[in-house]
């Protein structure tokens, strides 16, 4: 009998024609899910007669509490080599294999220029006004050359933001808890003296940080009343680095010009979230790391985890 695999979030209905799961297809029936699981009970049904999940981002927990109502999985693939939401402790103590595969920095760093872009150009509120027969030229796009971009955490993809900024001519500044001067010598950019330095500086500011113990919340209402009121916040990085209530309020009240967002609070976002009605959000929904050849690379090896598993020597593990 073959073992079952489940896709889960394949809302675009690709996982099947992204890779080649021949080398498997003898052995495992693969199972794609285009709904969201949203809760525990609803992702225990679903995934009860599987062996092998297959798990897209950090957007589906999965607690000692649901391992252990899983008792056919045997083998869990996350996308990327890091995934906070899965309790590996849990997974030993039942058995379950726990495996990554590649990611690549350029999807997000991409989007975070389309979304820098999109808000200095008005480009949402231009492209709709053309096609719905709205005024002809409504906005005043802001200038990029010149202006200074605070890149909050220069770390792979934040040097790569950081790069294309010099490139537009920005003067680009960076600052997290750890960056040190000869690491922001390397790649060209100005140490900010602090957080409070950067927020109050920028004309954009982008988030480029690992959601941790420290960096949760880091945003809150005092911070961004530092921001200057013509500045915007960029965030493709993780929704709880940001207080989401203190965000809506400022966007509401006008305290800062935009914000460009792809990770929220909950995912996918609720018809009713407040976000969804949000002025001055040019919001998309966590496309940050969805691409051709992200996707290429994510079902790809999820073939070869899947692979290497069932002739019993697994690769990618991941541990913690």
């Amino acid at each position: 009998m073959k073992l079952r695999c489940a896709v889960l979030d394949d809302f675009q209905g690709v996982a099947k024609t992204m890779a080649d799961w021949s080398p498997v297809a003898d052995a495992v029936e693969v199972v794609s899910f285009a709904e969201h699981f949203a809760t525990e009970e609803a992702l225990a049904d679903a995934l009860a007669d599987f062996d092998i999940v297959v798990t897209l981002r950090e957007r589906v927990a999965f607690p000692g509490s649901l391992i252990g109502r899983l008792p056919r999985l045997r083998l869990l693939i996350a996308s990327g080599m890091r995934n906070t939401l899965i309790d590996f402790e849990a997974a030993r103590e039942h058995g379950v294999t726990v495996c990554g595969t590649d990611s690549s920095l350029t999807p997000p760093m991409e989007l975070t220029w389309a979304l820098v872009l999109g808000l200095a150009r008005g480009i949402v509120a231009e492209a709709t006004a053309l096609r719905e027969g709205g005024p002809w030229q409504s906005t005043v796009g802001v200038d990029l050359e010149g202006r200074r971009l605070g890149v909050l955490g220069l770390g792979r993809i934040g040097r790569r933001v950081a790069e294309i900024g010099k490139a537009f001519g920005m003067e680009v500044v960076a600052w997290s808890q750890n960056l040190t001067k000869e690491r922001a010598d390397e790649v060209g950019v100005g140490l900010a003296a602090s957080k409070e330095e950067l927020l109050g500086s920028g004309d954009f500011v982008s988030i480029h940080l690992a959601l941790s113990d420290r960096t949760r919340g880091l945003l809150g209402a005092a911070e961004l009343a530092l921001m200057k009121p013509t500045a915007y916040l960029i965030n493709t990085s993780r929704a709880a680095i940001v207080d989401q209530d203190a965000l809506i309020a400022a966007l509401r009240e006008g305290r800062i010009a935009g914000a460009g967002i792809d990770v929220f609070d909950v995912e996918p976002l609720p018809a009713d979230h407040p976000m969804r009605g949000v002025p001055r959000l040019l919001g998309t929904p966590h496309l940050g790391y969805v691409s051709e050849n992200n996707y290429r690379t994510y079902y790809g090896q999820a073939v070869e985890d899947i692979a290497a598993f069932l002739a019993g020597e697994p690769i990618r593990r991941l541990t913690a």
